[in-house]
């Protein structure tokens, strides 16, 4: 037997010995316990630790720190073992300490860095003398209970406080949302993005078993194009365009689109769209002779989302869904750029919006923008 058999040996008393025998006998205690007082009943009867270990198939080494523990700090320490007794185990920050980690992790980043990150913050905890030294086992134990990550960030575009001009474009795009289907008057979102066209400086190697596909970093520029995007959420129908540009007279062109195109038998269209500078029934005129400007801009009831707003664009989302379906990938000319969306939207099923957000909802949810009635 080791050294250690000889030196830490486990004599019970027989008052210890029926205090463990009816604790290995309930059926209401942890494994953990239980498994500690089978090891200490069955190293008093003589059994060596490679028996015990075998028996109760658990490692040699813990039938070795369950004797030491007995015998160094009590019966009732070696089956209640708590983490904050074992040295190897990170000291707990207390109360107040977890409060300055959070208020450290909420303030501005140290100069010269764009965030925390959990090395900062446990260099500063250090140097504030909560702590003489830091393991790299503290960061990912306070970062989880605290619910601390001050490395993420995540954007919003939400109008103003109490923003009267805000609110009354907002709910106009409201009540156009929850106006019931009439194919005369179709509603359509329209949005536009621009795509970076780049190609590869090297064959891509494709993905096998076990190894992923690998794309060289080098790429060669091949310029921008825009795409424009309508979308009518009710019916799920869409027109998506891409041009080299998008001014005023490539906005006016695909208006003329959509309207003789698209909706040619149309009352009415019910035009969203955000307030670009170039999303006015004005660039008609900038394109078209005076007659044809008015014949098109007579076909459109233009309702614009509010400065602040554009969440209430479902051709954003539209588009969004198309960044990650099909444009995510390097695409190095406009031909194969309109080739690639035309696959995507001849394959994409469905895509109706039930838009559920209601003008009430926003006067609850979001009343903090509403002004204040004097």
């Amino acid at each position: 037997m080791v050294a250690m058999n000889k030196r830490y040996i486990v004599n019970l008393t027989p008052a210890e010995r029926e205090a463990l025998t009816q604790l290995v006998g309930r059926e209401r205690v942890s494994g953990l316990k239980r498994m500690r007082a089978s090891i200490l009943l069955k190293a008093d009867d003589g059994m060596t630790d490679s028996e015990i270990a075998e028996d109760l198939e658990v490692g040699l080494v813990t039938v070795e720190r369950v004797r030491k523990r007995c015998i160094e700090r009590g019966l009732e320490a070696c089956l209640d073992r708590k983490p904050q007794d074992n040295p190897s185990r990170p000291r707990k920050l207390d109360g107040a300490s977890e409060a300055r980690l959070v208020r450290l992790a909420c303030s501005d980043p140290p100069a010269g860095r764009g965030r925390w990150t959990l090395s900062l913050l446990a260099g500063k905890l250090v140097e504030l003398k909560i702590f003489d030294s830091v393991s790299k086992s503290h960061g990912p134990t306070w970062s989880k209970k605290n619910e601390l990550k001050p490395w993420q960030v995540k954007r919003f575009c939400i109008g103003p406080e109490e923003n009267a001009a805000f609110v009354q474009a907002m709910e106009d795009v409201l009540d156009v949302y929850h106006r019931p289907y009439d194919p005369a008057r179709p509603q359509v979102c329209l949005d536009e993005t621009s795509k970076q066209l780049l190609e590869h400086a090297r064959v891509p190697i494709p993905a096998r078993r076990g190894v992923p596909a690998r794309v060289d970093d080098e790429y060669k520029r091949c310029g921008t194009a825009n795409i424009f995007a309508a979308v009518e959420p009710l019916t799920g129908r869409s027109l998506v365009q891409v041009t080299a540009r998008r001014t005023s007279v490539d906005t006016a062109r695909f208006l003329r689109r959509l309207s003789d195109e698209q909706y040619p038998m149309a009352t009415a269209i019910v035009l969203v769209m955000d307030n670009l500078s170039t999303h006015s029934l004005a660039c008609l005129y900038e394109a078209f002779p005076a007659a044809e400007a008015h014949r098109i801009a007579r076909r459109f009831e233009v309702h614009h989302t509010p400065k602040h707003g554009s969440w209430l664009n479902v051709a954003e989302i539209f588009l969004s869904t198309m960044s990650t379906q099909c444009l995510d990938q390097r695409i190095g000319s406009a031909p194969q750029l309109r080739s690639i969306i035309a696959k995507w939207q001849g394959a994409r099923t469905g895509g109706k919006v039930s838009w559920r957000f209601t003008t009430e909802t926003a006067r609850i949810k979001l009343r903090r923008l509403y002004p204040s009635i004097q």
